[in-house]
């Protein structure tokens, strides 16, 4: 059994934040930490005081967090970045929403003293002797402290309080890792005098020495003394701030929209999952006669709009595992359709069905979208051509920048403009309909089936064009044309796209949709300017027809066969592209010697390197020799950004390479992808050293001793949640029962409760409606016998989940009684 602690958070918007440049602006972003750990930063959005970002993370945390911190930063190209507020949120108080956050929360002010971290290693006892009774305080070290001095380590001392009385430890200079290995001590008969000391308190503090000026307040921690004469405290403890009351800024400093979501579960073993997994899978392979009675059904019908998202994924990931995806889409496809009666309507709403389509694309379909669109969409970016269509639009200043001869006229723009357009268009649509052998497998038999279904239904001539509709409203419009729009938000980029590039991604997706739609909205919006388009897209739709037509041209029964339990073949690449590294054994030479920039690929088996993308002669490192993945403190080598890969030779040997990346982004993406990759290992670290060992001790810990054991904990199962997830239905099928037991009350209400209000009773019938009340009625019994199947599992996995918190418990309590 484990624990799996899932963080989803969104980034949405900004509004009336501070101006903070001589412009009367700001240039904001926000970083995220878990635990003052940087696990996010969002792009900047230039010149904006409300500034929208829409970005949106999910974290997997299975030793669980504290607090989740987001701090609003001003960019400033020359100097330090300026801090305009932060929003903290307690891992209790998210907890207090189980359906999730979206609110509106002002900007606090940043206060040094509240800005702690680490922990620290005690012991404290009371000594109960003859002749002494002694508080006995075994201060043994403390790690990831925050760091107060321009080196990016601290200068720490402990100082323990207690009675009026302190004392202090040695002060361990430059190091956020100090070992102090002190016992003070207090004589517990020398109290303050006429001071009861029953009820007193114990505080350990940690401090950084400063030469110059007052010290920088590190943590706290307090003990109350009743507790310690009864139990001895011993561990590592959590270091606090001050007790001070957050204050609101009452709006002064702006606010943030953010989305957040915590999932804390505990993962069965699979066996208790089964009665959940078969009755899912039953109505895909045993569909009951009526479309509203089976499981999935009443799955949709309970789950709120807001969770339908989520419950897609993990249904899509559950059928996945299960190699059942097809047949899981079919049947909700199939029930989405029979239900419409109107072509134009099909799949426009965020029914379970659309939901479900669309996350299943994202699941299996984001290598083959990257491999379409990112060569086209890095040129884009690059290139920073100014395109405008729209006459109300376009800004003749900006013209200039066009031509060196002056401004261009109106007229003018427009034409470069088409050209410009037209030949970004080409290219997508010419990289997408000759993308047919590149499309997963299993995505083209699940559009042969969508197309089966839709022209079943809709079999008339003048529906020709349904069944192409309906694979290219999911394949164009909310898959391509989503990605060609926001870049960053499917991985394509790693920031979002400036002012001008934004407009030409604007114009393309516009252009993308309406070829989508096979062209059935063209002249009859208000964007009328768009029609110099229009001669360009009408031909295409012909070519997308064709397109699709190729795509589901595919074998369904191999395609099945082929599906393996797991999303990717092990030689297929989940990530690749420029590093810098350098090998611990280089430490000696300066920097500009030993870093070595590395093209780098990952796959589920080996991370290999070499000097290009198209170099032949690549060094490997199987996958199955890491030992640990983490970031590496700035201090030890001045430079940010870094991680260190530990392996394991055959020889048992541990080795070291470090990695600099260019942003905290691509740091978390890799340390992610990496731990994602090696987390089945069995070899790996519990502890490893954030430093280097330079000048014959670590930079971190400043332990002479190359060998000795790591100062800071490992993180090899902080992930980042993305498309790349492995699968893993018991956690999958957790969540589905998660949304199920917030449903359950509505499910037995609707359905249990209200069993005995049925129809009239025969004799009040009219003869007419006889059989009418005679099939309602069956088909009521079928859905109570439905919902009463899905509530007994629901009661069932609610009990194994007592249990196993009984039995937790139970031994949590047998530990504390037998140390």
């Amino acid at each position: 059994m484990a624990r799996n602690t899932s963080l989803h958070f969104r980034v949405v918007e900004g509004r009336s934040l501070p101006a903070k440049d001589v412009s009367g602006t700001s240039d904001p972003y926000c970083i995220v930490k878990v635990d003052n750990e940087v696990v996010a930063r969002t792009a900047t959005v230039w010149k904006n005081l409300n500034p929208f970002w829409g970005e949106e993370y999910t974290l997997h945390l299975p030793m669980g967090f504290h607090s989740l911190a987001f701090y609003v930063l001003d960019e400033d190209t020359v100097g330090h970045d300026d801090v305009i507020g932060k929003i903290s949120l307690s891992k209790e108080w998210i907890s207090s929403y189980p359906r999730g956050i979206d609110s509106w929360i002002n900007l606090t002010h940043v206060d040094p003293n509240e800005e702690v971290q680490g922990e620290i290693c005690l012991e404290l006892k009371v000594l109960e002797e003859p002749q002494k009774r002694a508080l006995h305080c075994h201060v043994i070290e403390a790690r990831d402290l925050a760091p107060r001095d321009i080196s990016g380590t601290s200068d720490p001392f402990a100082r323990v309080s207690w009675d009026g009385h302190a004392l202090e430890t040695a002060i361990i200079k430059k190091t956020r890792f100090p070992h102090w290995e002190e016992v003070l001590e207090f004589d517990l008969e020398e109290g303050v005098p006429g001071k009861e000391s029953k009820g007193s308190r114990v505080s350990v503090e940690v401090w950084d020495w400063d030469m110059v000026g007052k010290n920088d307040f590190l943590g706290r921690v307090e003990f109350s003394l009743d507790a310690l004469q009864r139990s001895p405290a011993k561990g590592w403890f959590r270091l606090l701030p001050f007790p001070t009351a957050e204050e609101d800024a009452g709006g002064k400093l702006g606010a943030l929209r953010l989305k957040v979501r915590l999932a804390e579960d505990r993962i069965l073993p699979s066996m208790y999952y089964q009665p959940l997994i078969e009755l899912l899978v039953e109505s895909i392979l045993c569909p009951a006669e009526e479309e509203d009675v089976s499981p999935l059904a009443l799955l949709e019908e309970i789950s709120s709009v807001e969770s339908r998202q989520d419950v897609a994924t993990k249904l899509v990931k559950i059928f996945l595992g299960q190699g059942l995806a097809v047949p899981f889409l079919d049947y909700l496809n199939l029930r989405e359709v029979t239900k419409t009666t109107d072509p134009n309507t099909l799949f426009r709403s965020n029914s379970l069905a659309s939901k479900s389509m669309e996350q299943f694309m994202k699941v299996v379909g984001m290598p083959y979208l990257h491999e379409v669109l990112k060569p086209i969409i890095n040129r884009i970016f690059e290139e920073k051509k100014y395109i405008e269509l729209d006459p109300c639009k376009i800004e003749r200043n900006r013209t200039r920048r066009i031509s060196f001869k002056g401004s261009l006229s109106e007229a003018q723009v427009r034409e470069s403009s088409q050209e410009l357009l037209k030949g970004y268009l080409s290219d997508i649509m010419e990289s997408i309909i000759g993308s047919v052998e590149k499309c997963p497998a299993i995505m083209r038999v699940a559009f042969k089936q969508l197309h089966k279904r839709v022209e079943e239904q809709f079999p008339e001539a003048e529906h020709e064009d349904v069944k192409y509709i309906a694979i290219s409203g999911f394949l164009f419009l909310r898959f391509f044309a989503p990605a060609i729009l926001t870049p960053k938000l499917f991985n394509l980029r790693d920031q979002h796209a400036d002012t001008r590039t934004s407009r030409t991604l604007l114009l393309l997706a516009k252009a993308v949709q309406s070829i989508g739609n096979l062209g059935l909205q063209l002249g009859h919006g208000k964007e009328q300017w768009m029609a110099p388009l229009h001669p360009f897209i009408l031909p295409s739709i012909a070519r997308v027809k064709d397109f699709l037509d190729k795509l589901i041209d595919v074998d369904s029964e191999s395609a099945g066969k082929a599906q393996p339990r797991t999303l990717f073949h092990p030689s297929v690449t989940i990530k690749e592209g420029y590093l810098h590294k350098r090998k611990a054994e280089a430490l000696h030479l300066l920097p500009r010697f030993t870093f070595k920039k590395r093209y780098f690929w990952l796959s589920s088996e080996t991370l290999s390197y070499a000097r290009s993308p198209e170099g032949q002669v690549r060094s490997s490192i199987p996958i199955q020799r890491i030992c640990a993945v983490e970031r590496v403190d700035e201090n030890a080598f001045q430079q940010p950004h870094m991680m260190q890969i530990i392996t394991q030779d055959k020889e048992g040997q541990l080795r070291t390479m470090y990695i600099q990346c260019k942003n905290v982004n691509e740091l978390n993406q890799w340390l992610s992808a990496i731990r994602k990759a090696s987390i089945c290992n069995e070899r790996m670290l519990p502890s490893c050293h954030p430093g280097a060992f330079r000048g014959n001790r670590w930079t971190c810990c400043l332990q002479p001793d190359r060998t000795v054991r790591g100062c800071s904990r490992t993180h090899s199962a902080m992930t980042l949640g993305d498309w790349s997830d492995p699968l893993d239905p018991d956690a999958e099928t957790q969540m589905v029962y998660g949304q199920l037991l917030l449903a359950r009350d509505k499910l037995r209400e609707k359905y249990i409760e209200c069993s005995d209000v049925g129809l009239a009773p025969e004799q009040e019938r009219g003869p007419g409606t006889r059989a009418q009340g005679e099939q309602g009625c069956s088909c009521q019994a079928r859905q109570m016998a439905a919902a009463a199947r899905l509530l007994n599992v629901i009661e069932d996995l609610e009990r194994a989940h007592s249990a196993f918190e009984r039995r937790e418990k139970e031994e949590a309590d047998n530990d504390s009684h037998h140390p």
